[in-house]
């Protein structure tokens, strides 16, 4: 079954902002999510690229690219009372430079569980009212809460996760 495109996603941001704790849990399990699709895989299956898009290893390396600059940049916006949510590169020019297939998967994943933790310590430090904080997000042009963009990174990760998944169920086949 075909992915939908994560910029064709649409979201709903209807839930209490009491979910936060729950979300925060979702989010801390992905670096042991990334760990579990991945044990196993040779290294050639990590590293391979499909026609169109990234290999096994640089989707776990973009997570953590995405964690150290876009989100925790965001989430410095929540956090200080700025105007602005920054912006992404929809070009992934991080992802692209940090050339992860040339790294190991430790590593990678290393770089991933680190981030990840860093990211979640933070918001674990927040007073609860700041999860209620609310800002207009630039590509998708709706207000998005501190909870919501912590949302739409756990369903940002599942996507990755999915299409992890989806990459080695094909080496398994070929």
């Amino acid at each position: 079954m075909p992915h939908i495109r994560w910029t064709d996603r649409t979201f709903d941001f209807g839930f209490p902002v009491e979910l936060y704790p729950e979300i925060i849990e979702r989010m801390r399990g992905t670096p042991d999510r990334l760990a579990e699709r991945t044990g196993g895989l040779p290294a050639a299956v990590q590293t391979v690229r499909p026609a169109h898009g990234w290999s096994i290893r640089e989707h776990v390396g973009h997570i953590a690219d995405l964690d150290r600059s876009v989100f925790l940049t965001r989430l410095l916006v929540y956090v200080n009372d700025g105007p602005l949510l920054p912006l992404a590169d929809m070009t992934n020019a991080a992802t692209t430079a940090a050339n992860h297939n040339a790294r190991d998967m430790i590593d990678v994943l290393d770089n991933a569980r680190e981030a990840r933790h860093d990211f979640v310590a933070q918001l674990e430090a927040l007073d609860a009212s700041v999860f209620a904080r609310t800002r207009t997000h630039p590509r998708l042009g709706v207000p998005m809460r501190l909870v919501d963009m912590i949302y739409f990174m756990a369903e940002h990760d599942d996507h990755h996760l999915a299409t992890i998944t989806e990459l080695s169920r094909g080496s398994r086949e070929s």
